[in-house]
């Protein structure tokens, strides 16, 4: 990596010479500005005002303008000339916990390279005081012209050094906050917790920047004279109506994307009711014997049991529980008339012989007529 900027680390009396390397770089897709008529590259010329001649870089300098449009220049000896401690050095002035420091301070980032064989020791002696103090460094150094704030601490095995912008140069967040009274109840604390919980870690390695892509494949399909279909527009935010809702949906959504098994847990679930009576109009099912068909099986009198044997096997087929039934109840009803009916004839017909019986067999005479008949008939001879 090339070097911006060679210095010094002041380390109390102890001097440490580094090179300043960029520690980020930047890989967004950059564009020229063409004439869309006919293709032509459009380039900003530095023209001068005053004689609408194009100006070479040679002949720039630098002005301050004044708050009356006055031009003030400034050379770069008069910022030669300024006491500035920090053009070649990187003053430490303080270790302080890295929490005391707010992100939004943080600007760019560099690394500190010892520069040459002497500044490997004292480079590794501040390096292991950082790691074991668990601070980070407050230092002032400048840069471009400027002086400016520094945070070092340790990535790996290498001091870095983030810029910072000055505390003046942070805007207080006044009026960004919303101005209305807001209550937050416990019940979507918890679920603003469970979406974070759900959503978990995430290795940032793994992120990449997919507009970025999508703009190189359009562009090799371009070079290569291929239209690539539209693709179509992400659906916009809508406005939260009922934020429970969001949040119990955004949830869901959360663990159905990483395969939770919670999210099955949370799906309707159909309950299947339990087994019983057919509902009226419906057949039994096939193969089953019910328990109603066996109790009047059991009930039916002998006289009926062959029947009621034969109705019982009728209903546990399957389709012909009715029409068995009314059978077996059928069989049962004409096997009680024909014992009925045969009771009945047996009991005339033995009523009809003992009458006949009796009127074939004499009549005993009786003792007083037939001793009367007698005496006359005396009389008579």
């Amino acid at each position: 990596m090339r070097s911006i900027w060679n210095g010094a680390i002041s380390f109390g009396l102890v001097s440490i010479p580094i090179k300043l390397v960029n520690a980020t770089e930047s890989r967004s897709v950059s564009f020229r500005q063409i004439h869309t008529r006919d293709g032509g590259r459009v380039r900003y010329r530095k023209v001068c005002e005053l004689d609408d001649q194009e100006v070479p870089q040679a002949e720039i300098g630098k002005a301050y303008e004044d708050a009356d449009g006055t031009m003030i220049p400034i050379t770069d000896e008069d910022l030669a000339s300024l006491p500035l401690p920090t053009t070649k050095t990187i003053d430490i002035v303080a270790f302080v916990p890295a929490s005391e420091i707010d992100p939004i301070q943080i600007a760019g980032a560099y690394y500190l390279a010892a520069n040459g064989v002497p500044a490997a020791k004292p480079y590794t002696l501040l390096r292991e005081a950082l790691k074991r103090s668990r601070k980070v460094g407050l230092a002032k150094f400048a840069l471009r012209g400027r002086e400016r704030l520094g945070m070092l601490r340790v990535v790996d095995d290498v001091i870095a050094m983030h810029g910072l912008l000055w505390p003046d140069e942070v805007r207080r967040p006044e009026g960004v906050a919303p101005d209305t009274d807001v209550t937050v109840r416990d019940a979507e604390l918890d679920l603003a917790d469970a979406l974070m919980d759900t959503l978990g870690d995430v290795d940032v390695d793994s992120l990449h920047d997919d507009y970025r892509q999508a703009v190189e494949e359009l562009i090799a399909a371009k070079a290569e004279g291929v239209e690539l279909e539209p693709q179509p527009a992400p659906a916009g935010g809508g406005k939260v109506i009922d934020l429970m809702a969001a949040l119990e949906s955004s949830v869901r959504a959360a663990r159905e994307a990483r395969g939770d098994e919670a999210a099955e847990a949370s799906a309707p679930v159909t309950e299947l009711k339990p087994r019983g009576k057919a509902a009226p109009g419906k057949k039994a099912a096939p193969g089953r014997k019910t328990a109603k068909g066996a109790a009047t099986a059991a009930a039916e009198p002998a006289a009926g049991k062959p029947a009621a044997k034969k109705a019982a096997a009728g209903r546990a087929t399957a389709g012909k529980a009715p029409a068995d039934r009314a059978t077996a109840k059928s069989a049962t009803a004409k096997s009680a008339t024909a014992g009925k009916t045969a009771g009945r004839t047996a009991g005339r017909t033995a009523g009809r012989t003992a009458a006949s019986s009796k009127a074939a067999s004499p009549k005993p005479a009786d003792g007083k007529a037939g001793a009367k008949k007698t005496a006359a008939r005396k009389r008579a001879s």
